[in-house]
């Protein structure tokens, strides 16, 4: 993922063909450690413990995720989509063999065709209104722009009652204003 592939040497599988297991067989002896080969070899201790990749590495999504109404339609068009090309097939197939469910299939399909554009107009749609009331709001028809304004606006009323609040302070008597 982006970085240098590693070569087969590298990951410990030598020009011997018997991969890591083979070519690294220690036995302990004294102080040091031997091969196979009853040479010596040096070990430090990052090579002993065991090398730690993980399984996969999150990167961040290129896009943002669609939004809930957006994703509902788009699920909803994607499985009758589905069904309708399944539709198809079989009435294809059935006026291939010359039975008598192919007269009903392809009317099937032909009403599923129907059903099926009207689900991707959906999420079109949907897709639209939902940009237009909660998203761009650099377009000057958006309904955001106002509906933003309107949380900002009350949002300051809110911090100016609070700030009114704290001014005034606690009341030292029970808050009558004469004595009568």
């Amino acid at each position: 993922m982006g970085g240098r592939e590693e070569t087969t040497e590298e990951r410990g599988y030598g020009t011997g063909g018997g991969g890591p297991a083979s070519e690294q067989r220690f036995e302990a002896a004294g102080d040091g450690r031997v091969d196979g080969a009853g040479a010596s070899v040096e070990v430090e201790e990052d090579e002993e413990q065991a090398y730690y990749r993980p399984l996969w590495i999150e990167e961040p999504a290129r896009r943002r995720r669609l939004p809930d109404p957006v994703r509902t339609s788009a699920v909803r068009a994607v499985l009758v989509i589905a069904v309708t090309l399944t539709q198809a097939v079989v009435a294809f197939l059935c006026t291939l063999a010359g039975s008598w469910l192919a007269f009903p299939m392809v009317l099937s399909s032909l009403a599923s065709t129907v059903v099926a554009t009207w689900a991707a107009l959906d999420v079109w749609v949907t897709r639209q209104v939902w940009n237009q009331r909660n998203g761009v709001v650099s377009v000057p028809s958006s309904t955001a722009r106002a509906l933003r304004r309107e949380r900002r606006r009350a949002r300051r009323q809110a911090r100016a009652a609070e700030r009114a609040q704290e001014r005034i302070g606690p009341q030292g008597g029970t808050g009558q204003l004469s004595h009568s």
